[in-house]
């Protein structure tokens, strides 16, 4: 091995940026996440959600008022997701 160098620090080097980019780039994404959660919203779309499954399901002879009850939740979930979208 006479005569063979190994220069560490320019294999050492990339490596370091990348692992620090990565770590930086990261933590922006888990910041916005927790910015962006928005736990009783996330539940009040999830209720709708299930609110609008079991209307699905119930039978369907209700004077129309099955049908506009689902209706209204689609409304309701849509009013949901943009709220989230604004506070994002």
């Amino acid at each position: 091995m006479a005569g063979f160098t190994y220069d560490m620090k320019s294999k050492f080097s990339p490596l370091v940026l990348t692992l620090v980019f990565g770590t930086i780039i990261t933590c922006g994404v888990l910041i916005e996440n927790a910015q962006a959660y928005q736990p009783h919203m996330q539940n009040a779309l999830e209720s709708l959600r299930s609110a609008r499954h079991q209307l699905e399901i119930a039978e369907h002879d209700k004077g129309g008022h099955r049908d506009n009850a689902i209706a209204d939740i689609d409304a309701a979930i849509g009013e949901v997701k943009a709220g989230m979208a604004f506070a994002n």
